[in-house]
C-alpha cells in the first residue's frame, strides 16, 4: 500500500473511536433506541444523494476514462443504494420526511465544496472515507452480527466481498494518482481526508443523539 497508509493513519484514531461508539456498540448488543436507528437510515438517505452529487464532481474530474467510469458507477450504485433504503427499512421505520441534520448538511456541502473547488485528489480525498471506513466498521459489525432480528438484517447488508472489491479499487485509484503528486498536494489530501473522517464520527453521534435543528424553520 502507498500514499493510502498514510491517509488512513491521519483517521486511524477516528475510526478507532468509531468503532466503539454507543451507537455501534448498541446495534451489535441489540440495545439502540429504535428512533436512534431510524435517525440514522433517514440520514443516510439524504446523505447519499449528496454523496452520489460529489462522486459524479470526483467523476468528472478523473484524469482518466477508467476513472470517470469507475467513479460515475458509483454515484449511480449510491442512488439506487439510498432507493433500497426507502424500500427495505425507511417505509418500515417510518421518518421518510425527516429533514437532514445540521451534520449531515456540513458534512455533505464539505463533500461538494471540496469536490468542486478542489483538484481530483482533494474530491478524492474527501470521498474516500466514507468507503473505507464504512467498509472497516461494516466488517467488524458483520462479525457480531446482533440478537436484534431488525439491525441483524441491516447489518447483513455489509456482507459478501462485492463492497471490498469496490473499496480496493478505489484504493489502487488513490495510490496510482498520489505518486504524481508533490508535497503540497498530498498535504491537502491528508488534511481533506481526516476532516470527512471527523465527519464520519460526527454522522453516527448525530444519529445516537437524533441530532435535530435548535431554531426550527419557520
Amino acid at each position: 500500500m502507498g500514499f493510502t497508509s498514510e491517509l488512513w493513519e491521519s483517521g486511524a484514531a477516528t475510526y478507532e473511536r468509531i468503532r466503539v461508539h454507543p451507537f455501534v456498540q448498541g446495534l451489535t448488543s441489540g440495545d439502540l433506541d429504535r428512533a436512534a436507528f431510524r435517525h440514522y437510515i433517514a440520514q443516510d438517505s439524504h446523505y447519499l444523494r449528496e454523496y452520489a452529487r460529489a462522486l459524479n464532481v470526483v467523476a468528472a474530474k478523473a484524469p482518466t476514462p477508467e476513472g470517470t467510469a469507475l467513479f460515475g458507477e458509483h454515484a449511480t450504485n449510491a442512488n439506487a443504494v439510498e432507493r433500497a433504503l426507502h424500500a427495505g427499512f425507511l417505509d418500515e421505520l417510518g421518518g421518510v420526511d425527516q429533514p437532514a441534520s445540521p451534520t449531515t448538511v456540513a458534512y455533505t456541502n464539505f463533500l461538494l465544496a471540496t469536490a468542486h473547488t478542489g483538484s481530483f485528489a482533494e474530491g478524492l480525498a474527501a470521498v474516500l472515507p466514507c468507503y473505507w471506513i464504512y467498509a472497516r466498521v461494516g466488517a467488524d459489525l458483520v462479525d457480531r452480527s446482533s440478537p436484534d432480528p431488525l439491525y441483524a438484517r441491516w447489518i447483513a447488508t455489509y456482507g459478501g466481498d462485492g463492497f471490498q472489491k469496490i473499496v480496493d479499487d478505489v484504493l489502487t485509484v488513490t495510490d496510482r494518482h498520489a505518486e504524481g503528486l508533490g508535497p503540497a498536494e498530498r498535504a491537502a489530501m491528508l488534511h481533506h481526508y481526516a476532516t470527512a473522517a471527523r465527519y464520519e464520527w460526527m454522522f453516527w453521534d448525530a444519529a445516537h443523539r437524533r441530532e435535530t435543528w435548535p431554531i426550527p424553520l419557520a
